[in-house]
């Protein structure tokens, strides 16, 4: 339509203000002029006839109406690189990307080694990882910003319905101690044992530590009574702690694999307890679903699944909405990144 008060150029323009603050910040993030950016917003708000900024603090604020345009641009913006991927997807894997999103866990130590896999074969198809909370992966899955992902946390319950969400693999969380410490003595310890061990952990508001947390409860162990002596904000942080002999944690065994085998750090069994968690893979079956990531989740996904996973995978590709290269799908959820 030749009639639109608005531009994709326009709607870009909004979107970046809004992410950045300014008109200013806004204008370099798009490689532009300050009186380019102020231009458009004028003319923009001229065919529109509402006010989309208030201008009166330092900080660009969106109106209401401003608030409503940028919700139904992102929307636009999105369908827009939607359709640039199914024309890429023509040339048949020799080109295109694919985008997979994970939590913090599943995306340093376990996708990597996926898309290494993937890459060595396609590696025309360019690969983004994007690393976040379980919330913020879920919401840009539902979005479409993600093709799909492997997270270890709960989906937001306002996503449980509109996301296909399977059980994918279990991770085993293992209790690590120094190499020196006198448990590495012992061929299994007590639960009991654990309470007099001093722990280092996560951050207790991060979402890993709350699962690990709610894991370990299952298993009838009280974090509650732990003492932790320290808390850091990664997992290789706590590793190396541990290697230097200031306590015990509790970590996944897909972030130890090269420590355990250097011989730098000991896992320690517990006596009658295995403590696992679920990693569940999400997708969202009303959008575009890329040739590139048909072929990740037909060929790679499957080589770090739980058995009979590919039965439970062949369910969710049939229920999927798998949209040809001349097929558009409308966008029925916004939110947070």
């Amino acid at each position: 339509m030749s009639d639109l008060p608005f531009t994709l150029d326009q709607l870009r323009i909004l979107k970046a203000i809004a992410q950045e603050g300014s008109f200013k910040r806004a204008a370099d993030s798009l490689y532009v002029s300050q009186p380019a950016v102020s231009l458009q917003v004028q003319n923009l708000e001229r065919q529109l006839d509402v006010p989309l900024f208030d201008r009166g603090g330092r900080r660009a604020q969106l109106t209401e109406a401003g608030h409503l345009l940028l919700n139904y641009g992102e929307k636009i913006l999105s369908l827009c690189q939607e359709t640039c991927r199914a024309i890429e997807d023509l040339q048949n894997l020799q080109g295109g990307t694919l985008i997979v999103g994970a939590s913090q866990t599943t995306g340093t130590y376990l996708l990597p080694r996926m898309i290494g896999m993937f890459r060595q074969k396609y590696p025309d198809v360019a690969v983004q990882l994007h690393v976040h909370s379980t919330r913020r992966t879920a919401w840009s899955v539902a979005n479409g910003q993600v093709d799909l992902a492997i997270i270890g946390g709960e989906i937001p319950g306002e996503l449980s319905e509109s996301l296909d969400v399977i059980p994918y693999a279990e991770d085993e969380l293992a209790l690590i101690i120094p190499v020196f410490h006198p448990f590495t003595k012992l061929e299994k310890i007590q639960k009991e044992d654990l309470y007099k061990l001093q722990f280092i952990a996560l951050d207790s508001q991060s979402t890993i530590r709350k699962v690990i947390d709610q894991v370990l409860a299952r298993c009838e162990i009280d974090t509650r009574r732990f003492k932790v002596e320290m808390e850091l904000n990664s997992i290789e942080a706590i590793k190396n702690a541990v290697q230097s002999g200031l306590g015990a944690a509790f970590v996944s065994t897909s972030a130890i694999a090269k420590e355990l085998q250097m011989g730098v750090l000991h896992r320690t069994p517990i006596e009658g307890v295995v403590v696992k968690r679920t990693l569940w893979l999400i997708c969202n079956p009303n959008r575009y679903r890329s040739k590139a990531a048909e072929a990740f989740s037909q060929e790679i996904l499957p080589q770090f699944a739980n058995p009979g996973w590919n039965q439970d995978v062949l369910k969710l590709t049939q229920k999927s909405l798998v949209l040809t290269t001349l097929e558009v799908a409308t966008p029925t959820l916004s939110g947070e990144d």
